[in-house]
């Protein structure tokens, strides 16, 4: 049995928790960021703010206090990313030597442009502890996870024994995982994924069809896979389940939050409002846009999907005059 502690109360950690759960013989903690939070779960018997309709079985604990990572073998962080750096700093004096962290949130930290085992590993370094660091993702939505609905996503790490080992850990017969070296490509492609599928709702809200979608999708992880390989990734790793496998998922799914943002900014609602409604849930596009631009820009890596996108979020640019200006670019090769 493993003691496996879950950071983030969200959909995704409670489904994660879940999905643990179910497959059997661990110990499984949910972390919230707050005992309040914790005990509003707990009181309820579901995550009833932002997975409700989902009994949480006693043999989950559900817990806000901080102590509790330094009893795990294995780290879950589900902790969105502008939270993961403060979080991680009141949580990183007590882990220690020997433990495993899996990072399961996709996205890239605003003005450091880290990915986010990225920002755990320097958050970590501030007390003096290294610990293997990986990554978790792929087309996986939080509502059919916790249904039990087969899920197919990749872990990497650099250590391929790690990675197994997860793998072993993990799998059951509702999510079935595989194993990569690739850290930064599974983390690049989950990532940028988001900012393209806020394009794709942004074409679907302005009542594009088929083809613009698919040429959008086709064009995204043409540009998130000249970024990853400029950063370090193996460009096989974007032709995956973190890559293509979850772009597409986020693209036409209509649980994805990232493409019901678009979709809401390409029928004309503003930004502040379209957020406001999402209810506390987070769509990560909106943030990994800038940073995925402040990145592409370290590398010289032209991303004219993802420069439209920070034009409509942040300048509040018509969304079918940046429609124009792409179909309008110099022509290319393929």
């Amino acid at each position: 049995m493993s003691r496996i502690v879950v950071l983030g109360s969200g959909a995704w950690g409670t489904a994660l928790a879940l999905s643990l759960d179910r497959r059997g013989g661990h110990q499984i903690t949910l972390w919230a960021h707050s005992p309040e939070a914790a005990r509003e779960i707990v009181e309820a018997g579901e995550n009833t703010l932002f997975l409700p309709g989902f009994p949480l079985p006693a043999s989950i604990a559900v817990t806000g206090d901080n102590a509790v990572v330094g009893d795990a073998e294995i780290v879950v962080s589900v902790v969105p990313s502008e939270f993961l750096r403060p979080t991680m700093a009141r949580l990183g004096p007590h882990l220690h030597p020997g433990q495993i962290v899996v990072s399961a949130t996709k996205g890239v930290e605003n003005k450091t442009f880290l990915r986010m085992t990225e920002v755990i590993a320097s958050s970590l370094a501030a007390t003096g502890l290294t610990l293997p660091i990986g990554a978790f993702s792929g087309p996986s939505f939080a509502l059919e996870v916790a249904q039990g609905q087969p899920t197919a996503v990749t872990v990497a790490f650099d250590d391929p024994e790690i990675a197994a080992r997860i793998q072993q850990e993990f799998s059951s017969e509702t999510l079935r995982l595989y194993t990569s070296t690739d850290v930064i490509g599974v983390e690049l492609g989950g990532a940028l994924k988001n900012v393209i599928a806020i394009a794709a709702g942004i074409a679907a809200g302005v009542g594009l069809g088929y083809n613009s979608a698919a040429g959008l999708i086709t064009r995204g992880i043409a540009e998130i896979t000249r970024l990853a390989v400029a950063c370090g990734a193996q460009r096989e790793t974007l032709s995956g389940l973190s890559g293509v496998g979850d772009l597409v998922l986020t693209c036409t799914g209509s649980l994805s939050r990232n493409r019901t943002v678009g979709q809401e900014l390409g029928k004309g609602r503003k930004l502040p409002d379209i957020l406001a409604g999402l209810g506390g849930k987070v769509a990560e596009g909106v943030f990994t846009t800038r940073a995925a631009l402040g990145l592409a820009r370290q590398h010289g890596i032209e991303m004219p999907i993802t420069e439209q996108m920070e034009l409509i979020l942040d300048e509040g640019k018509d969304p079918q005059e940046a429609i124009k200006e792409l179909m309008l670019r110099p022509g290319k090769d393929e």
